[in-house]
């Protein structure tokens, strides 16, 4: 891809709350580029972006879909991401390769819940982003408010570009405060038609107040102008632009847009912002990564003159290719036939063949150049977050980290031809959704199928007997608990066997301590090689195995600090194997002394209910184990936050319903874990033995 094709791409994604206009934005955005020539609406289940049948069906996106349009001189590579909550690994595999975003917000609802997470997640990849405000023909919507609230919520610094205009309390357009000018969408010709005119005089001076506002926060970023506006000399609208574009690209601000995507208006000037403020790849730091065999740190620049590297982060199974891998490409070009490197897993894969998707509409294409994002056909070991490389000159590009399940169910086929079946398609799935878990529990001979919400767990079990043609039955819903420790203790392992042979030998002494938060880290102290070297990565190998399993009720164990102080070991008889199962028993026998405790996701709970069904909502609340952190007040709705055990809230939808007659809705997300009280852990597990030894 030449210099210039590289600086007019933008690789961008569409996020937002569930239900703030995304998919409807997108509908717009590829009807009046002329990629479509029918604009679908998510209420019909006829959008191109939500192809689904689960999708069109409960009218939410579901899975990221990828699409390419062109506006002006720019080409725009789309992902249009999911907005519930249970879907959240594909808004963060999105924005790890994405360069730029639109985050849409409901003109009505404003900062919602899982618009502060996806916020998050942009902010931890450093995507820069644009903000539109969505829905402000609806009643009730207040586009200052939503202003404030990102300014309050996510501690955005905003540059506000547009003022919605309504006549006789219909919204028909906006004023371009840079140009200062009025645009009014003819609402005959679905928006594609759209006048100009100048501003009313009696707003001359607010646009004037509002146009100095953006020069004052931009100012900043280049130098020259800088000196300009403090000497009180005119400021060009592309000089300000220009401002905005390097303000934006070094995520320190974010230029704000209005409209109404389903009336049809704001969608144009919402392209525009897009070429003028989102990066190229070009504008964005070159990728880094390690190299695998100096082991140092390498900087790959987007050309297609550098050697190939992409990331890996999707998969999806097509009915018709089979399973499709999406990449993005940083640097080098990417042909069909091909042979590359997969870093991650040390394997040589070959490109079958190479896609531009559309949704799940496919384009074959020979080759793709640095910068670029599209699908391919062919790889057989290549699963989300794998490096491929130019096989000479391998990198290892940072992978994607992804949310835990916090809820299980158990699965069983319906009869035994599906048992195979089953197993086939639970491993596709798996490999598609790294947030979708598959568990085989020896003890009671069932399989567990985990995920992020019951909705996440209804989607899988729909598809297996859509896509897969498979009967399952499933159980009810399951808390995926966690067990930590909360004191330290010491714990010694020993593996001896012998066999008439050579033996088996391994000794090791640990010190468990609790690490809140931190996950598990382990220590080496060992002094004057008591212990050789060879044998210490095995120790740790067998504490991470037997931490798959706690003691209390055979959950995972989590933020424990592990230290090896002490052991010994044979000339002869040690082995690897040997000090595995030492540290396997040496951290049961010291969890067991270490107050072990249960530990239960708590949700973040964020209820929207009418005044007088508001104290039928915290009384149940408190039933369920919850905690009332704020109440507000939005649109005459009051806003209930509260924080919630997730085992209280199986079937909350349908009691929430009951109590306000249905006028209530709700969002809930995972927040973290918290121990579980001992009455609630007396109820189905004995942990008397494990708390003797602290009164």
């Amino acid at each position: 891809m030449k210099k210039e094709e590289l600086l007019n791409l933008r690789n961008m994604g569409i996020v937002a709350h569930i239900d703030a206009g995304k998919t409807t934005t997108t509908e717009r955005i590829l009807y009046y580029t002329g990629k479509i020539y029918k604009m679908g609406e998510v209420d019909e289940g006829s959008t191109e972006m939500d192809w689904m049948a689960q999708e069109r069906e409960r009218g939410i996106t579901i899975t990221a879909a990828a699409t390419t349009c062109f506006w002006k001189d720019a080409r725009i590579n789309i992902i249009d991401t999911p907005g519930h909550v249970d879907f959240t690994v594909e808004v963060v595999r999105s924005l790890r390769v994405l360069d730029g975003m639109i985050a849409i917000f409901c003109g009505v609802g404003g900062v919602e819940p899982q618009s502060e997470t996806v916020w998050r997640y942009a902010n931890k990849y450093n995507v820069p982003r644009i903000a539109f405000v969505n829905k402000l023909d609806r009643i009730g919507s207040d586009f200052n408010r939503v202003l404030e609230e990102m300014k309050t919520k996510l501690f955005a610094k905003i540059v506000k570009l547009q003022i919605p205009i309504y006549k006789k309390d219909e919204f028909i357009g906006v004023i371009d405060i840079l140009e200062r000018k009025q645009i009014i969408w003819d609402e005959e010709s679905k928006g594609m038609k759209f006048y100009e005119e100048p501003i009313p005089k009696k707003l001359k001076d607010e646009i004037e107040f509002e146009r100095e506002n953006i020069i004052e926060v931009v100012a900043e970023y280049d130098d020259k102008i800088c000196e300009k506006y403090l000497a009180g000399k005119e400021i060009a609208t592309p000089e300000i632009k220009l401002l905005i574009r390097k303000g934006t690209i070094k995520n320190a601000v974010v230029p704000v847009l209005c409209g109404s995507a389903f009336k049809n208006k704001g969608i144009q000037s919402l392209l525009d912002a897009v070429v003028d403020y989102l990066p190229s790849p070009l504008d964005v730091e070159a990728v880094k990564g390690i190299n695998p065999i100096t082991n140092k740190e390498e900087v790959r620049e987007t050309s297609d003159e550098v050697p190939f590297s992409a990331l890996s982060f999707k998969l999806a199974t097509d009915s018709y290719v089979g399973q499709l891998i999406y990449l993005k490409i940083y640097s080098g070009i990417l042909r069909q036939g091909e042979i590359v490197y997969n870093v991650n897993r040390d394997k040589k894969e070959r490109i079958s063949r190479l896609l531009r998707m559309h949704a799940n509409k496919r384009e074959d294409i020979q080759e793709a150049s640095a910068g670029d994002i599209v699908a391919c056909v062919g790889l057989k070991f290549t699963r989300t977050g794998d490096t491929l490389s130019n096989i000479k000159n391998p990198i290892l590009l940072e992978s994607i980290q992804f949310p835990e399940p916090v809820i299980s169910v158990a699965i069983e086929p319906k009869t035994q031809a599906d048992q195979q079946k089953l197993s086939e398609a639970l491993s596709k799935l798996q490999d598609e959704d790294p947030t979708f878990k598959v568990k085989f529990e020896a003890e009671t001979l069932q399989t567990l199928i985990s995920g992020m919400g019951e909705l996440h767990l209804e989607i899988i079990t729909d598809r297996l007997t859509r896509e897969f043609s498979v009967g399952a039955n499933i159980g009810k819903p399951m808390v995926s608990y966690r067990e930590t420790i909360k004191t330290n203790s010491r714990g010694e392992g020993k593996y001896i066997r012998q066999s008439g042979g050579r033996g088996q030998y391994g000794h090791c002494i640990i010190e468990l301590y609790p690490n809140t938060g931190n996950g598990f880290i382990f220590e080496n102290k060992i002094k004057g090689g008591v212990i050789k070297e060879e044998y210490i990565s095995s120790i740790k190998n067998g504490i991470e195995e037997a931490m798959t399993s706690g003691i209390l009720g055979g959950y995972p164990v989590i933020d424990i600090k592990a230290i090896l102080i002490d052991g010994s070991y044979h000339e002869v008889d040690s082995s690897e194997i040997a000090f595995k199962i030492a540290g396997s028993i040496a951290f049961r026998e010291a969890m067991k002394n270490a107050y072990p405790i249960l530990m239960e996701p708590i949700m973040k709970l964020e209820i929207y209910t009418p005044e007088p069904n508001l104290g039928e909502v915290i009384a149940d609340i408190n039933v369920r184990r919850g905690k009332i952190i704020n109440l507000t007040e939005k649109a005459s709705l009051k806003i209930v936050d509260a924080m919630v055990p997730l085992a209280e809230m199986f079937g909350y939808a349908t009691d929430l319903r009951s109590l306000t007659q249905g006028r209530a809705t709700y969002t809930m997300e995972f927040f973290r874990y918290e121990e579980v009280p001992d009455d609630i852990v007396k109820k189905f597990l004995d942990v008397s033995l494990y708390r003797k030894s602290v009164a």
